[in-house]
């Protein structure tokens, strides 16, 4: 059996432009030889000389958004409801209460890479690039859309880089069963300082937040922050990305993976 692993999943690490100012995480290191106080306490009378070579144990202090590193947000992030197109208009479901079947099914990738920073992809851009990859979307596919965001990553623009999936774009997944999306920049949607400008000479606040607004509508969860999505190929592979549970939560991180085994694919083919 053949199996190949690609990491779709950033660092989470201090000091590189992963989000906007105030918003990055945040990790204090605690390395063997600075720990010998953390320990001491559980073993009354135990000197440092005591420890192999002097050394306690490395730990780290992470201070984190639920929404830092590559992470799975749920459509409470959206809106406090969703599915009122499906007639069942329902509480938002949290992180925790994810689907786990949404989070390991097939892979497609739209390359929208050529859109420059900002443009908001349609329905028919979608459309289109399904067309040309030559793939039929089929419900619980995840599809993940590869932006100029990508090769931004850790740069001051990042978080303004790239293109966003429009309310028309995302409804025209939605719509054919996909519940998962994902994206390499930092928001499904176009970057605020664009979306900001055109806010400022229409003030329609539909423009604002349209593709996560989406999820009020059919209730779905997207990846923000992927990595190595230049590397996949439009199909053929399986993504595996598990959020961490936490209750009530809006997101949660996960280590996303692109799978290519050949067994999988003969299950789904």
């Amino acid at each position: 059996m053949t199996r190949r692993f690609v990491d779709l999943s950033i660092f989470l690490e201090n000091d590189v432009a992963s989000d906007p100012p105030g918003l990055e995480p945040k990790i204090t290191y605690f390395t063997h030889e600075h720990t010998y106080e953390q320990i001491a306490p559980f073993f009354p009378g135990l000197q440092r000389e005591d420890l192999p070579d002097g050394e306690g144990w490395a730990v780290e202090l992470v201070q984190l958004s639920t929404h830092n590193g590559t992470h799975l947000d749920a459509p409470w992030h959206f809106h406090s409801t969703m599915d009122a197109s499906l007639g069942e208009k329902r509480k938002a479901i949290a992180i925790h209460e994810v689907p786990l079947d949404w989070c390991f099914q097939p892979g497609v990738k739209l390359d929208f890479r050529d859109r420059p920073d900002g443009h908001v992809v349609g329905a028919d851009e979608v459309e289109a690039e399904l067309q040309r990859i030559g793939h039929t979307l089929k419900p619980l596919e995840i599809v993940v859309v590869n932006t100029r965001a990508g090769s931004r990553y850790g740069e001051r623009d990042y978080v303004s880089a790239g293109a966003g999936m429009g309310h028309d774009a995302t409804m025209y997944l939605l719509e054919r069963g996909v519940r998962l999306t994902g994206t390499d920049a930092w928001s499904w949607d176009a970057p605020f300082v664009h979306t900001a400008k055109k806010y400022g000479q229409t003030h329609d606040a539909s423009l604002i937040w349209e593709g996560h607004k989406a999820g009020r509508e059919i209730g779905y969860c997207h990846l923000e922050k992927l990595h190595n999505l230049e590397s996949l190929p439009p199909d053929g592979f399986f993504i595996s990305c598990f959020p961490h549970k936490v209750r009530g939560a809006s997101a949660g991180w996960t280590r996303a993976v692109a799978i290519f085994d050949e067994a999988l694919m003969a299950t789904v083919t």
